[in-house]
Order: structure tokens, then C-alpha cells, then sequence
């Protein structure tokens, strides 16, 4: 993103096309007139611009208005997946403009045009429903060719007990984009002192407080206090979300008899493979920070293997 001052935020190649796509915005930021920039090996520009590492980059650039800032803020807030449907090839009037489409249809707020043309809405309803980010062609007079980007949910961690290891694992999670609640009924563990980044702090019990969060498939949660009147209610709350990831602390012995007590409470034992217990990645970790790592690690791996 550029400013009309001239501020950058952000990037597209990480440097190999970047200044050419600037000089691009600062055109558009002029005259408003969307442009469709194309890079390639092959393209004597590409060179001209240092794109030597191979493949094709296409970008797209336009105005991003306030109006537009504010719908995609509003729809960030709803736990809900949505798809930004852009125009790339159309109507004159419709070239840039794009709308935020939730799989039920619903359209949030009037990002740049007051309605989108039927197969358009259509386009980002399945879109959001799939979860798959694409370019489209469609058959209309409007619209020939739209880029679908489905925004998904914000992914949460959820630690349950702020124990030592907590708090670098709460500060390397929110350094790459997870929003962090950590919860923990002992006050003098969840204090804000000792997590200065996680989103929400929660002086509570585990039942009180998942009543007051949404666990979605974004969702990750860890128990860490090695407490079975703490970790097994949540375990068990967890268990019955679509939560991605579900992690306990404890060796291969401890664990064993967190499984034999939650099946004495009646939870189902295929339901219980879904913990990973010992937590996080194999790396022989033994300090905080160590261990912390190795269960970020196992998390995004699990992440991406569902993609």
C-alpha cells in the first residue's frame, strides 16, 4: 500500500518488482484509473525492474478508500469467513470496484458500488463457502474477470494456565499474527505485567471463560498448568469445537492419565486422539523459550497440512 504522501507499507516480490508497482500507485493515486501491471522472465520490463528469480507476478492496483477500510474493518470483527470479489475485467464503472461477501450472501456495508451484479455475488458466495482464493472468468457483460480473495478467520491461541512457558509463547505468536487470550483463575499468573501482548486476560476458570469466547476452526489452544481441575474442563470444551489444534503439556506418562480421567468422565476416546500430547515439535527443547518454539512450530504445522 502507498499513500499520496508517499508512505509504503507493505510489500509484493519482497524488492524485485517493487519499485515499478509504486510508480504504478503514484499514477492511480492521480487519476483513479485502476491498473493491471504483469512480470514475467520472458517480459524485457521484468528485467528492467530485477525480476530474475523466475515465475510470473500479476498486480493489480487501484484506489483503497477510507469507505474501503472501514468495511473490511467491520467485517474483520464478525467471526465469520468472508470473500472481497474485485472486479479485474469489466464495465468501465465496475473496473476496481469490489464488495465483502459472506457465504450466506450477505453483503457487508457498500465498500464501492451499492449492489454487485448477480453472478458476481454469486462468484463469492461459493468463494467463501470453498475457502479458496482464485481468479475468476465469468459470463457477463459486466463482469469478464474478478479476483476472489477469501479473508479468513483471525487465528486465535488460546492458553490456558500462564505459566512461565506461556509467556514466550504468547509474545512468538503474537509476533507472527495470531491474536492471543490467555486464561488462567490464579491471578497472580494472568496479570498484564507478565503479558503485555496477548489480546484478552482472563482471571477465570475455563468454563466461565470460553462462555465469553468463539472457538473457531482458526482456533488453537494449548493447556499448560499441568492442573487437571484447570486443563481437563478445557480440554473437554475444546474437544466438542472445531478447534484446529488442541495441545496439553506433560510427558507420555502424564498424559496417559489425563486420557484414563477424561474417559472415566465419559469423553469419547476418538475424540481424545485429536490432543497432541507431549505438546509441540520433537526439537529436544528444555527451556521456555525452547519449548515454546517447538509448540508454535507443531502448530503451524497442523495449520498448513489442513490447507
Amino acid at each position: 500500500a502507498i499513500t499520496d504522501r508517499g508512505e509504503v507499507n507493505g510489500s509484493v516480490s519482497g524488492g524485485c518488482v517493487e519499485s515499478a508497482v509504486i510508480d504504478a500507485a503514484l499514477r492511480v493515486l492521480v487519476d483513479a484509473k485502476p491498473i493491471r501491471l504483469h512480470f514475467g522472465v520472458a517480459n524485457e520490463e521484468a528485467w528492467e525492474v530485477g525480476l530474475s528469480c523466475g515465475g510470473e507476478i500479476e498486480v493489480f492496483v487501484r484506489v483503497f478508500t477510507r469507505d474501503n477500510l472501514e468495511c473490511w474493518r467491520e467485517a474483520r470483527t464478525r467471526e465469520e469467513r468472508f470473500c472481497v470479489a474485485l472486479v479485474l475485467e469489466g464495465a468501465m464503472t465496475l473496473k476496481g470496484a469490489d464488495w465483502s461477501i459472506f457465504e450466506s450472501g450477505e453483503l457487508l456495508g457498500i465498500c464501492s458500488q451499492p449492489d454487485p451484479p448477480p453472478v458476481l455475488r454469486e462468484a463469492g458466495i461459493s468463494a467463501a463457502a470453498g475457502g479458496k482464493t482464485t481468479i475468476m472468468t465469468l459470463d457477463s457483460d459486466q463482469v469478464q474477470e474478478a479476483f476472489l480473495q477469501v479473508i479468513e478467520l483471525p487465528r486465535k491461541l488460546i492458553l490456558v494456565g500462564g505459566v512461565h512457558i506461556a509467556i514466550p509463547l504468547a509474545t512468538l505468536a503474537d509476533t507472527i499474527g495470531f491474536e492471543v487470550i490467555v486464561i488462567d483463575p490464579r491471578r497472580l499468573f494472568g496479570t498484564a505485567e507478565r503479558f503485555p501482548a496477548v489480546k484478552k486476560l482472563l482471571q477465570e476458570w475455563p468454563q466461565e471463560a470460553f462462555n465469553k469466547l468463539t472457538l473457531t476452526e482458526s482456533t488453537a489452544l494449548v493447556m499448560l498448568t499441568h492442573d487437571p481441575k484447570i486443563d481437563d474442563p478445557a480440554i473437554k470444551i475444546a474437544l466438542e469445537s472445531p478447534s484446529f489444534y488442541i495441545g496439553a503439556l506433560g510427558s507420555v506418562k502424564t498424559h496417559q492419565k489425563r486420557l484414563e480421567r477424561l474417559t472415566a468422565q465419559g469423553v469419547d476416546p476418538e475424540a481424545l486422539k485429536r490432543i497432541h500430547a507431549p505438546v509441540g515439535l520433537n526439537l529436544g527443547a528444555s527451556t521456555p523459550e525452547e519449548i515454546a518454539l517447538a509448540v508454535l512450530a507443531e502448530i503451524i504445522q497442523v495449520w498448513h497440512q489442513q490447507e
